[in-house]
């Protein structure tokens, strides 16, 4: 009887899921909108439910199969020792001490394991990304998105920390007085460079005229806006909206070189959908890093875009389906 995987990514207004074998290639995939609004009891629930119609499926095309173990991404604190929720600050109820992987675990009859959502994609990096075929590897990598959330590998091993919260590379300090950040913080790289800040810097340019291709490309609708449509406008000749997107890749090239300076990794990835900027990015946190860092030689510190893109998350809850971690 063969043994299949399944990993859950759980957002705030969808759930991603897959089942694959256990060498990690994927067999099924579906997504469902999240209906966070129903709270947790009714989010597990919806999960089990796929799960248990997606085996089903592959049980009609194929020999029987048994389900070896859950993983599972959520966007927030857990506790990774008993699969507990702790805080979740972007879904209603914000799941404080909600037992989910226990919850699941019933309704499926198999382990779950449950990870921060960007740790989660850190593994899915290191085992199914650029770390695949580097047993040893270093790498930092950085989500940037609406938020930016990050995670640290080190020798091959992903680093949680006490509280599976290692890693947050988001939330480092930059500028002592800057923007309030989310969590609390003034200055964060995420109140600094995350996908909304860099949009806000675009909609102030365009509703002072200062981006007119911009303009043009959103036909004026400041919700149009994106980091891709910023790009667009710069390729098409609004300085000013490419001088806006340098700037973010700057203050993510300090945190980068930040990182450098602490851990000296092999690799720095860069995911989430910021990293949809390209060379643009790439390029300025590689030049950042090399003119930043002054301790030693940083050419051989890679600086590169997730191999997995929108995939990570879903392909670390299989890795640790597999087995654990930390």
């Amino acid at each position: 009887m063969a043994g299949l995987l399944a990993g859950v990514d759980l957002g705030g207004t969808s759930i991603k899921t897959a089942l694959a074998d256990e060498s990690g290639r994927v067999l099924a995939r579906d997504v469902i909108p999240t209906e966070s609004h129903q709270g947790p009891d009714a989010v597990l629930a919806r999960i089990a439910d796929l799960i248990q119609r997606q085996l089903a499926n592959i049980a009609n095309e194929s020999t029987s199969s048994h389900l070896l173990g859950v993983g599972m991404g959520v966007p927030g604190l857990v506790d990774v020792r008993t699969g507990t929720t702790k805080f979740l600050p972007n879904l209603p109820s914000q799941w404080r001490d909600v037992p989910a992987a226990a919850t699941l675990s019933e309704r499926l009859g198999s382990p779950v394991r449950l990870l921060n959502d960007v740790r989660t994609a850190t593994l899915g990096e290191l085992r199914f990304g650029h770390g695949r075929d580097r047993p040893r590897v270093t790498l930092a990598f950085f989500s940037i998105g609406t938020g930016v959330g990050g995670g640290v590998a080190i020798d091959g091993q992903l680093r949680l920390g006490p509280l599976g919260a290692a890693g947050e590379l988001g939330h480092q300090t930059l500028m002592a007085d800057g923007p309030r950040c989310g969590c609390g913080n003034r200055g964060c790289l995420e109140a600094l460079a995350s996908g909304p800040a860099i949009v806000a810097e675009g909609v102030r340019l365009m509703r002072t005229g200062l981006a007119p291709k911009l303009h043009q490309l959103v036909a004026g609708q400041c919700d149009r806006i994106t980091p891709r449509e910023m790009l667009a406008a710069a390729d098409a000749g609004d300085e000013l909206v490419r001088e806006a997107l340098q700037r973010a890749a700057i203050w993510i090239g300090i945190a980068a070189a930040n990182v450098v300076t602490v851990l000296h990794p092999d690799l720095v990835v860069l995911g989430g959908g910021v990293a949809e900027l390209g060379d643009l990015l790439t390029s300025t946190v590689r030049d950042v890093i090399r003119n930043r860092v002054g301790m030693f030689p940083t050419d051989s510190v890679q600086v590169v875009r997730s191999q997995l893109g929108e995939s990570a998350g879903l392909m670390g809850a299989i890795a640790l389906a597999q087995s654990p971690v930390g």
